[in-house]
Formats: structure tokens, C-alpha cells, sequence
């Protein structure tokens, strides 16, 4: 009989429900579940009046936390763009040139680097370069490959890349 009892007494612990004090609520989720970020594109030239370099206001709410992304279309192969993420780099027989960015808050800087002269590059490296710009959350930052344009494009649920 005891031990009916006793076995009885640990079945009833499994069902009884733990109760206690709520705990606080997490933070608000996108709104449909969907992750969604902003994203633009935009054709340069680089010139020596400009510096080499375009500085573009976003346009849109950019968070402290936020981080920029910016891909440089390198090739069309078969009507197919190619994408790569920046900084990119390309060597010359008198040095480097390299496409890289930084950004704030309020804007992106998109800007010429490295060792080579600028004034002698054809302009195939300066002229008509676009880009393609994507602000994440920060909270998002690390879930996926960045350096694929298209699973950063499925990921954040980019519909478009408004021309600028």
C-alpha cells in the first residue's frame, strides 16, 4: 500500500501546474513577423573633383545600433549581376585600388582607396559604379552569410532596391 501511495504521490507532482509571478515581457517583434530592412541602390562616378569619394544621406531612420552593408556590382555575366560586398580590392602593376564605405547615422560615404593613382585608372574603375545599400538592425546582425547579396536579399525580405 505505500508504495501505491508513494507512486500515486510522484504521478500527481507531474501534473500539477508551476505557477508563480509573470516575467516582463520581451521586446515588441516586426511587425507581421517579418524582418525587414532598408535598402537603396545607386550608380557613381569617382572623380578627382569630388575626391574619390560621394558622401548619401539614407533618406530614411537609420538607429544607432543599426549596421550598413554596401555590395559593388563587379560583372554582368549572361545578363546576370554579380554582387560582392565591399571593401574590394584589385591590384595594379603600380598598386591597389580599393572600393570601400564607411557610414554614420545619417549617411554612407562611399570612397576610393588604396596605393594606385586614381587620375590614371581607366574609367571603367571610376565611372558609373553602382552600388547597392542595405541597413540591418543590429539585433539581426550575425545570422547569416553577408557576403551573398541574394540570401541577404531572401533573409530581410527586400522586395526592392529604390534607384537613386
Amino acid at each position: 500500500m505505500k508504495k501505491i501511495i508513494t507512486l500515486l504521490s510522484i504521478i500527481s507532482l507531474f501534473f500539477m501546474a508551476c505557477e508563480g509571478d509573470p516575467g516582463p515581457p520581451g521586446p515588441p517583434g516586426p511587425d507581421g513577423g517579418l524582418i525587414v530592412s532598408d535598402a537603396f541602390e545607386i550608380e557613381l562616378d569617382f572623380t578627382a573633383e569630388n575626391n574619390y569619394e560621394f558622401v548619401e544621406p539614407y533618406g530614411f531612420e537609420v538607429f544607432p545600433t543599426d549596421v550598413t552593408l554596401v555590395y559593388i556590382r563587379w560583372d554582368v555575366v549572361d545578363g546576370q549581376e554579380v554582387w560582392r560586398p565591399l571593401p574590394q580590392s584589385v591590384p595594379f602593376p603600380d598598386g591597389d585600388l580599393i572600393y570601400n564605405y564607411d557610414f554614420t547615422q545619417t549617411d554612407v560615404n562611399f570612397f576610393l582607396d588604396g596605393t594606385t593613382r586614381f587620375d590614371t585608372l581607366d574609367p571603367v574603375w571610376t565611372q558609373s559604379q553602382v552600388f547597392r545599400v542595405v541597413v540591418i538592425p543590429a539585433e539581426n546582425v550575425g545570422r547569416l552569410d553577408y557576403n551573398n547579396l541574394d540570401a541577404v536579399i531572401d533573409f530581410y525580405n527586400i522586395q526592392e532596391f529604390k534607384k537613386r
